[in-house]
């Protein structure tokens, strides 16, 4: 039923931004309105029915230009719902992964159709993500860099790893407004800059070494609780950190990332943060190997 109602909102949404071009292009202003409610489509009976139509609809979108979205201000509330609803990502992380983060490629490609639905939904929601909290926004994009990291795998797929992907982060497969975007986007130029370290174990790179991908979507109202939780999860999983009082031997993400960390303090500050151990600010640190195999 919820895929049902996401796929309803999108052909609502969609249809309307159809009539509300060509009301644009060929009706005076006052018009806009009578045209939206004369364009909702008919009820579609069957849900492969909807699926189709919303297949072909939003794809149509990507000719709407920005002066026409722009103008669809009595969409922004529809808009919304687009950004906050993650209960599809939801729902595939909870049939796909495992308590252990282990992601089942074979059974997400058999879901690929909801992943792309997904996708689009993400791309339509994004035009006005900027208006949005901070917590919404970081929600927002971490979902979004974890379903276009599965996406990747499944483009390539099978794999034995990300690594044997050509330019994995760097390819810009997919358009949020005008721009092609890129992995190294959303984790370089948005995520990061948002000052908020727990981000490194909250995204994914689909390798036995990086944190787990979660079961469940990140969302606005539980940002914090999941964000500490995955922190300390990767920080208490012996096969990526050890810790004790005065030896550490921790991921590589805490040398990558070490700027991120220092923020507000030391890295053994960051760490004591969340460590189930107190850490001494002169302990010895070290990095372990990382393994880039695929995390299935």
């Amino acid at each position: 039923m919820k895929k049902l109602s996401i796929l309803l909102l999108i052909t609502v949404f969609i249809s309307s931004c159809s009539a509300k071009k060509q009301t644009v292009n060929n009706s005076p202003k006052k018009e806009i309105e009578m045209a939206v409610v004369t364009e909702v489509p008919d009820v579609i009976e069957k849900e492969v029915e909807i699926e189709n139509e919303v297949d072909t609809k939003v794809e149509k979108t990507e000719t709407i230009t920005d002066s026409v979205v722009e103008d669809l201000s009595f969409h922004q509330e529809l808009k919304k719902r687009f950004y906050d609803n993650h209960e599809l990502w939801d729902e595939l992380l909870s049939k796909h992964v495992s308590e252990q983060g282990n992601v089942n490629y074979k059974g997400f490609s058999k879901d690929s159709d909801d992943l792309s639905l997904y996708i689009k939904m993400l791309k339509i929601g994004h035009t006005r993500i900027d208006e949005l909290s901070k917590e919404k926004q970081l929600a927002f994009w971490i979902n979004t860099y974890n379903a276009l990291t599965v996406d990747l795998i499944l483009r390539n797929y099978p794999t034995k790893s990300i690594k044997d992907i050509k330019d994995p982060w760097d390819q810009r497969l997919w358009k949020f407004g005008e721009k092609w975007m890129n992995l190294n986007d959303i984790e370089h130029q948005i995520l990061r800059k948002m000052n908020e370290p727990r981000i490194h174990f909250a995204i994914v790179c689909a390798s036995v070494s990086c944190p787990k991908l979660q079961k469940k979507a990140f969302t606005a109202e539980n940002l914090e609780a999941q964000l500490t939780n995955a922190t300390k999860e990767f920080l208490s999983d012996n096969s990526k950190n050890e810790i004790s009082k005065d030896e550490l031997k921790l991921s590589k993400i805490f040398r990558w990332f070490k700027i991120d960390f220092e923020q507000n303090g030391s890295l053994i500050d960051f760490l004591n943060e969340y460590a189930d151990i107190a850490i001494s600010q002169s302990a010895n640190v070290r990095y372990q190997d990382y393994n880039w195999d695929l995390n299935n």
